[in-house]
This record gives structure tokens, C-alpha cells and sequence, in this order.
């Protein structure tokens, strides 16, 4: 299996070549919408190129829980309650949501997803 570093380095490369950021740019704690400027499409160019690189399957569903961020059972006013956040620690393990649970507007949650949440998310699939 390859290391963390290794791991790291494929998914800033893949992040590099979809979005057209700089290496530098690609670091652990940028956010993929915030800091990197990703976009809906863009996701679909960046889950191909891990697929690629990694030689894993991604379901749209493990990384963008629409279901879960549009339901009426768990969003009321346009706010993620106790059960969504519930949701979504089941759905995306590898995703830090403390910052987002302070306030789990629907909204917000685009700018949660990290580089970091992305190389666990491709460690959680290689060790499977």
C-alpha cells in the first residue's frame, strides 16, 4: 500500500491537472471550493483522474451527499439538524465536519472538503 506522502502527491497531482492550481497551491488544509476554485464539473475531472491514478471506483454518492444535503428530513431551514450531521459522519468519514457542525448551513458545505479529506478518502478506498 502507499504511503500517506505518496498518496499525497497523486491527488496533487490530479488536483493540479483539473483545476490548474500550482503545486504550492495543493496543500492539506486548502478546500477544494474555497481555496482551489473547484467547481461541480470540475469534481467529475478530479474523481477520473483518482480513479486513474489509484486504479479505485469512486460512487458520486461517497463524495457529494446530495441525498443527505437536500433532504426534509434532515435539513430545516436550510440547516443540517442532529440526524444530517449524523448522516453525513456516516457517509464521509474522512471528512472533518467540527468546523461545519458549528454551523451546518446547507451553504457551507461545499467549502468543508480539504485536500487532507481527499488523500483519507483514497486511503480508506486502497485498504479496503
Amino acid at each position: 500500500m502507499p504511503s500517506r506522502d505518496e498518496i499525497f502527491e497523486k491527488v496533487q497531482t490530479a488536483l493540479v491537472d483539473a483545476l490548474g492550481v500550482d503545486d504550492d497551491e495543493v496543500t492539506p488544509e486548502a478546500t477544494m471550493v474555497g481555496d482551489l476554485g473547484a467547481e461541480s464539473i470540475d469534481f467529475l475531472d478530479i474523481v477520473f483522474r483518482l480513479e486513474k491514478a489509484f486504479g479505485i471506483k469512486i460512487p458520486r454518492s461517497e463524495l457529494f451527499p446530495e441525498d443527505v444535503l437536500s433532504s426534509t428530513e434532515f435539513v430545516v431551514d436550510g440547516k443540517l439538524n442532529d440526524a444530517g450531521i449524523a448522516a453525513l459522519k456516516e457517509r464521509m468519514p474522512f471528512v472533518d465536519l467540527a468546523q461545519f457542525e458549528a454551523n451546518p448551513s446547507v451553504q457551507n458545505f461545499p467549502n468543508i472538503l480539504t485536500v487532507e479529506d481527499m488523500v483519507r478518502y483514497v486511503q480508506t478506498k486502497i485498504s479496503a
